[in-house]
């Protein structure tokens, strides 16, 4: 395959997928226009936004696994058609529950699609560029994730809320030709069944957590009986079938471990400073135009350390890179106990930009770190995991500052998170000098 096959594979992932970020921040900034016109309150509207979390993070280990079932290539493309599909019927909602149910579908379709682009771009992509390449995909995402209640403020202010959706199609329908005419079908062998059992458990066990996150009123006696049973019952399948959802085996594997824990706690963290900013922002009197300056420039740090980050993993190794990320993170965070009512809004921007570009130098690094432990016919269902664990550190961050926010507690807490995960990627690059390189890839 030549170079330019190379550059349009990407290209057609890339802008498929850079529109599951997009969707997920854009609604935000047009949640009370659309609350309006649809005669709904501002918490029934709201779960536009969680229903589209919670299949995100319930969908996408099984959406793994179907790619590795079925193909990874078919599985992606029946998620940028759905995401097409429904993006259309989110434009002619007439209802709240209408809307619900097509932004749940346009979920699906994403989190359908997103581990399957992983997982091709492993099977596509020579090995020496896996770094390189995921540092663009992170860039990708990261600029999606940025730019989306801008592009929303912008299409709602002219066309209306409708304008939110539309937009999506033609980008879909480029990235559906462009995909389906390069990107090479890989055979598979269909051994088992999906593990249907599995599947409902895990998505049971996920949906409460999401919802515990993000509605902490539906926590009582009985949702936490149902929780833990659906994690027993889970945990019993799984060890028990041919063909689990989640195989417990691969976590065995240190490199498989050891990027799933660090994308957690990394998530965690620039999860939680982006939402703990406004917050105390708005507390010292902060006009919200600077507020939103201050984050842009955090998400846009963060995304183009992502693309640096992968070029400096291919010359110094990943497990130096996600050493340096977490190293830089403790320092970023450090720095978090010096806001205050005094600090300047100079110092608050330096502080911010060096968050943003610690939380995302690493993030290549770690996701070319999963997909490589692996054999590559369990890319799609690795991938999967890596979305979930990357997911939970974004809802426990949303917890976490919920409850702390405005609190020195909560910089102590992201301290200690960002504390464990240089002392866990320390571990791996001394070990990774003992055993040479490509040790990630070894199993405990």
């Amino acid at each position: 395959m030549n170079k330019t096959n190379y550059q349009l594979i990407l290209l057609g992932i890339l802008t498929g997928t850079f529109l599951v970020p997009v969707n997920s921040t854009m609604i935000a900034v047009g949640l009370p226009v659309i609350a309006g016109d649809l005669q709904v309150s501002i918490p029934q509207i709201t779960w536009v936004v969680t229903i589209y979390l919670i299949i995100m993070a319930v969908a996408q280990p099984i959406a793994g696994k179907l790619g590795d079932m079925y193909g990874n290539k078919k599985v992606m493309m029946i998620g940028f058609l759905l995401f097409l599909v429904s993006s259309i019927a989110c434009a002619f909602s007439y209802n709240i529950l209408s809307l619900i149910i097509f932004r749940s579908l346009q979920a699906l379709g994403g989190a359908l699609a997103t581990p399957n682009a992983t997982a091709i771009i492993r099977h596509v992509m020579p090995k020496e560029k896996l770094s390189n390449v995921f540092g663009i995909f992170g860039l990708s995402m990261g600029l999606g994730a940025a730019i989306g209640p801008l592009v929303g403020a912008g299409l709602i202010g002219w066309l209306g809320w409708q304008a939110i959706f539309w937009v999506n199609v033609p980008f879909l329908l480029f990235s559906i030709i462009l995909t389906w005419t390069l990107v090479p079908s890989v055979n598979v062998e269909k051994k088992h069944a999906l593990d249907v059992l599995g599947s409902l458990y895990l998505g049971v066990m996920l949906t409460l957590i999401t919802l515990f996150v993000t509605n902490p009123e539906y926590v009582s006696v009985w949702t936490i009986l149902l929780l833990l049973g659906s994690i027993a019952l889970f945990i019993f399948q799984e060890r028990r079938t041919k063909s689990p959802v989640i195989e417990f085996a691969l976590f065995k594997n240190i490199g498989f471990s050891s990027s799933n824990v660090s994308i957690f706690i990394n998530n965690f963290v620039m999860y939680s400073t982006v939402l703990f900013i406004p917050i105390i922002l708005v507390m010292y009197d902060y006009p919200i135009g600077s507020v939103g300056l201050l984050l842009f420039a955090f998400s846009l740090a963060m995304s183009l350390s992502s693309l640096f980050g992968g070029k400096l993993a291919n010359r110094y190794g990943k497990e130096k890179i996600i050493a340096l990320s977490f190293f830089l993170l403790c320092m970023s965070v450090l720095l978090y106990f010096g806001f205050g009512e005094q600090a300047s809004s100079l110092y608050m921007t330096i502080v911010l930009i060096l968050g943003g570009a610690s939380a995302g130098m690493g993030v290549a690094s770690m996701q070319a770190a999963n997909l490589e432990s692996v054999p590559k016919e369990k890319s799609g269902a690795a991938s999967g995991i890596y979305s979930t664990f990357r997911y939970m550190g974004g809802m426990m961050a949303s917890a976490s500052v919920s409850l702390l926010a405005g609190s020195s507690l909560l910089y102590v807490l992201l301290l200690v998170f960002s504390v464990l995960g240089l002392i866990m990627s320390g571990v791996l690059t001394v070990r990774s000098r003992n055993k040479g390189e490509g040790s990630f890839a070894e199993g405990a």
